[in-house]
């Protein structure tokens, strides 16, 4: 690699260690809360579940006016609070027992999580250039499925020597070194090119509106194809709720057969990852969001259609195993076609739509198990994933990549 290349990706990998940190984090904060909710609710099961509603409750309750502010305000320097914020607020978590406080704290949290995932699309997509976008996605990929390995592990070192609320204040701490680390990359934006000039309001909003819906209308191929894939993701969301029990009470595994079960997956997902970083730049998107969606959705198919821990582990590593191409090629896609000024209200509007849709689905799902039988929820719910793996493959076939990286 030569210096050009080097100078050229200093500021894409500092934005992924910053990622890698707060992805750490926060599957050693996930867990903790977890475990210390159960504690002090006397393993009371529905006070952990609350802790799924919250975030989101949140995020429907501030995507709505969100997007207006992240495509006004510097992405550098709200990304910067944001992480700092939350390091602040998670701090408070283990000085608190009451577990409405806890909810709120975790709400709280889940507002700027919604308002941080934008920010973030944003920063990221003019701070690379487009010929670095499909490469640094597969290595955020990378770093994400490393993550999902790595954090829990993490976790479990500092339970074992330590308590839950020690293990939330290290994620703290590691949000607060990446607000550090954030520091040091560039600020993308014209200085006041994005100052607040008006204040937060109906009409603004109502303007905001406007300028997604006919984004949206003029560019029906490109929305086809994001709600395609919000609707895979939110079926996903869906079936993983009721993944634990299935594996248990159907497939009769024992809880360490499920824990290896999730390992496997947690496998499918680093191979996956580093498969998609060895072929990035040889895969068109139709080929990594299509065809990755469909073996997803093959895989949850073999793992409705399963009756041993065999079948269900093949199933799994298929479906973790493509879901690292079909989100590299998803994320590449929306970076590439969504305009980067409107990225924040896009990403901020439809996220909402999606996070509604993912609490009715995980909640239909939850209320057909006391009907209907689980494996025939799980597989019309892994055939549902199927027809809408092949709209998408069909939509994202109809342009070639060239024609993504530009908006017509």
């Amino acid at each position: 690699m030569n210096s050009k290349t080097i100078a050229a990706w200093k500021n894409p990998m500092i934005l992924l260690v910053t990622i890698g940190i707060a992805n750490i984090g926060e599957w050693i904060y996930f867990i903790a809360l977890n475990l210390a909710v159960l504690e002090s609710s006397g393993n009371n099961a529905l006070a952990v579940t609350g802790l799924y509603i919250m975030q989101p409750l949140a995020t429907v309750l501030t995507n709505f006016w969100a997007g207006s502010l992240i495509d006004r305000l510097n992405k550098r320097t709200l990304l910067i609070v944001l992480n700092l914020f939350r390091a602040g607020v998670i701090a408070l978590l283990p000085f608190f027992s009451s577990l409405w406080i806890i909810y709120f704290i975790v709400f709280i949290l889940g507002s700027a999580n919604a308002v941080f995932q934008p920010t973030s699309m944003s920063y990221i997509t003019r701070t690379l250039a487009p010929e670095q976008i499909k490469k640094f996605n597969s290595f955020r990929s990378l770093i994400d499925s490393g993550a999902f390995l790595i954090g829990p592990a993490v976790a479990g070192i500092l339970l074992a020597f330590g308590t839950p609320n020690f293990a939330i204040l290290t994620n703290a701490a590691a949000l607060f070194l990446a607000g550090v680390l954030t520091l040091l990359l560039p600020n993308v934006e014209a200085i006041g090119e994005k100052i607040l000039n008006e204040k937060l309001s109906f009409n603004m909003l109502k303007a905001d509106f406007k300028a997604v819906r006919a984004f949206s209308l003029s560019h029906r191929l490109i929305m086809k194809i994001y709600f395609s894939f919000s609707g895979i993701t939110v079926m996903a969301t869906a079936l993983d709720s009721l993944e634990a029990t299935f594996s248990i009470t159907v497939l009769n595994l024992s809880n360490q057969e499920y824990g290896f079960l999730v390992s496997i997956a947690g496998a499918g997902i680093l191979i996956g990852s580093i498969a998609t970083v060895a072929l990035a730049d040889s895969l068109s998107l139709a080929l990594m969001m299509g065809g990755g969606t469909l073996l997803v959705s093959i895989g949850y198919l073999i793992y409705a259609f399963s009756t041993s821990f065999i079948a269900a582990s093949i199933g799994f590593f298929i479906l973790a195993f493509s879901l690292a191409f079909a989100n590299t090629g998803f994320q590449s896609f929306y970076q590439l076609t969504i305009p980067v000024d409107l990225m924040g209200r896009i990403g901020s509007l439809y996220g909402l739509v999606e996070s509604l849709f993912t609490m009715i689905m995980t909640l239909l799902f939850g209320l057909a198990t006391q009907f209907i039988p689980l494996r025939s929820i799980i597989l019309l719910g892994s055939l549902g994933t199927l027809s809408i793996s092949l709209i998408l493959w069909k939509a994202s076939s109809k342009k070639t990549e060239t024609n993504f990286e530009l908006i017509d």
